[in-house]
């Protein structure tokens, strides 16, 4: 069998540290050298940065007409009858129109039926979605009661039975007395809606095991194997939803993934991931934070339609068989969520996907208790998503240099994929702001330019009109995010008066700096450390506060 671990810090040597220090060298490279060439040559510089300003922009432009389609295609999938279209899938027929409370399912559905009803005919695999077994898992650390009911809440208001879920509370050792008691108060409240709960505490400082989410769900991942056996439930039949203590389920989601893994194949070899929606407190977060969390939700959706791009992420979803095959997750990185595709990848030889599900999850925009908190929880946040840039080495160590069996042609791919989008995390927008106006600086000093051309100085004079003529057609592109933005705003809550809603709007004059200091700069400063070697050995938890109907303000520490 392929070892899949990830190696101990200790244990990177040679190779392997060199392809930890190549997103970093390639960041950092790639940000000197519109200098460099300007002073090698201005022409050379325009033209690359004409060049790579070009190739953005028409990317960027490709992403909001995505970001357009997969908002159509979210709100198309969170009204669809997903219950009815479930049952229709048990039975192998289509139901009356009339059946129909509101919308009709697509013709996909009609052909779904068909095709699970001639593979049923023909003795084929009968997974039904009266099957499945749903585990909801809210991994918690230190966070109040009123953050974590709410999510159990919001999973028991789900258009779906409670007597086919497991509540896994998974809380920390190191969270204190306290979040052992509300974890368990919980359980004891609300035992009785499910198929069957537990509170899980992981034990503080394991051997082997860094100060993480992935230690924690994995210890509560293991004692849910030993509960499935004693009931005899079949792993292929129990499918694992991760959640953070903030995270909301839409009313359809466990239905929505129930039909997922039911029409699909090998539902083994195979993760789910819905759409994260920053949105639960936006109204109450600053204008930056409001920014990033739009920004974020925006990336989420672009990228549900671009599957052959698709990691898991945050809160996902994956089948009790296939994590019992990858031994869970990993206890070895902070990034333990988009690492488990990797894990999941190697395992099964290639033979695993993601698939998107357009019905979203939603989570907390960052908000901490006071203002200069908020804006260090939310860089905090990002140079551990960015950090991700540390499974480099990993694929490429593990995919090139040890025995597998994995495709080439498409680890090569998915390896290009990864490298040029943490590459482009930490320079796209820093280039994209102010490359445009080096070959100009550099050009009053031309005796310094090791060739020059007559028509140098056109170059670098025009570049900056040009770069900026390509910016404010930019703008119009950023029509889309704006009409994300307002599409999936909750309504403004009674606590706020009506100016409120001109912030959100006046809220995107912050864009070019959240860009450049709360992606580029966490980008920079994660692949760096990542360079030098000086890893994260820990989870810094994402600290946010709880703000009330009446407007006060509550920390998220449990108190002990």
């Amino acid at each position: 069998m392929t070892d899949i671990e990830i190696p101990y810090n200790k244990d990177r040597h040679g190779t392997y540290r060199f392809f930890e220090i190549l997103p970093g060298a390639l960041s950092w490279s790639m940000l000197v050298l519109p200098l460099t060439l300007s002073l090698i040559n201005v022409t050379f510089a325009s033209i690359f940065i004409l060049a790579y300003l070009l190739i953005f922009f028409v990317r960027s432009m490709g992403v909001n007409i995505r970001a357009l389609q997969g908002y159509k295609t979210m709100e198309l999938h969170k009204r669809l009858p997903w219950r009815t279209m479930n049952a229709e899938l048990q039975s192998g027929e289509a139901a009356d129109a009339s059946a129909y409370a509101g919308v009709r399912p697509p013709n996909w559905h009609y052909d779904n039926i068909a095709r699970l009803k001639a593979a049923a005919a023909e003795g084929g695999p009968a997974f039904r979605p009266d099957d499945m077994i749903h585990v909801i898992m809210i991994a918690t650390y230190n966070e109040t009661r009123e953050v974590v009911e709410p999510t159990i809440r919001s999973v028991i208001a789900s258009d779906y039975d409670m007597k086919k879920v497991i509540l896994v509370l998974a809380y920390e050792e190191r969270g204190g007395p306290g979040i052992e008691a509300q974890s368990e108060a919980l359980v004891e409240k609300y035992k009785g809606t499910f198929m069957h709960a537990m509170a899980v505490k992981h034990p503080a400082d394991i051997p082997g095991e860094i100060r993480g989410k992935g230690g924690n769900i994995v210890f509560a991942g293991r004692i849910l194997q030993k509960y499935l056996e004693q009931q005899q439930i079949d792993p292929l039949r129990a499918i694992v939803t991760t959640l953070d203590s903030d995270n909301r389920p839409h009313a359809k989601y466990l239905a929505a993934l129930s039909y997922m893994y039911a029409i699909y194949p090998d539902p083994e070899h195979i993760s789910v991931q819905p759409i994260s929606v920053y949105n639960n407190n936006i109204w109450d977060a600053p204008a930056p934070m409001r920014v990033i969390a739009t920004g974020n939700t925006f990336f989420n959706i672009v990228l549900s339609l671009r599957p052959h791009m698709l990691r898991n992420f945050s809160a996902h979803a994956q089948g009790m068989k296939s994590l019992i095959e990858t031994d869970f997750w990993s206890v070895r990185t902070i990034v333990e969520d988009g690492h488990q595709f990797w894990r999941s990848y190697f395992r099964f030889d290639g033979n695993y996907r993601v698939l998107p599900l357009y019905v979203p999850i939603y989570q907390d925009a960052v908000l901490a208790d006071g203002y200069i908190k908020t804006l260090k929880a939310q860089f905090v946040q990002l140079r551990r998503w960015t950090y991700g840039a540390s499974d480099i080495a990993y694929v490429i160590t593990q995919g090139y240099f040890k025995k597998n069996k994995v495709p080439r042609f498409d680890l090569f791919t998915k390896v290009c994929r990864l490298v040029e989008g943490h590459v482009t995390w930490a320079v796209g927008p820093l280039i994209s702001l102010t490359a445009g106006f080096i070959p100009a600086l550099v050009n009053g000093n031309q005796q310094h330019a090791i060739i020059r051309f007559p028509f140098d100085q056109a170059a670098a004079l025009n570049l900056p009109q040009i770069v900026s003529h390509i910016q404010t057609v930019a703008l119009i592109g950023l029509s889309a995010s704006l009409f994300v933005c307002f599409k999936t705003l909750p309504p403004r809550p009674a606590r706020y008066k009506r100016h409120r809603s001109i912030f959100v709007v006046l809220q995107w004059m912050y864009l070019p700096v959240t860009t450049i200091v709360y992606n580029s700069f966490a980008a920079l400063y994660s692949q760096t450390r990542l360079m030098f070697g000086k890893y994260f050995d820990k989870f810094d938890v994402t600290e946010k506060a709880v703000v009330t109907h009446a407007g006060e303000t509550i920390s998220r520490d449990t108190k002990e």
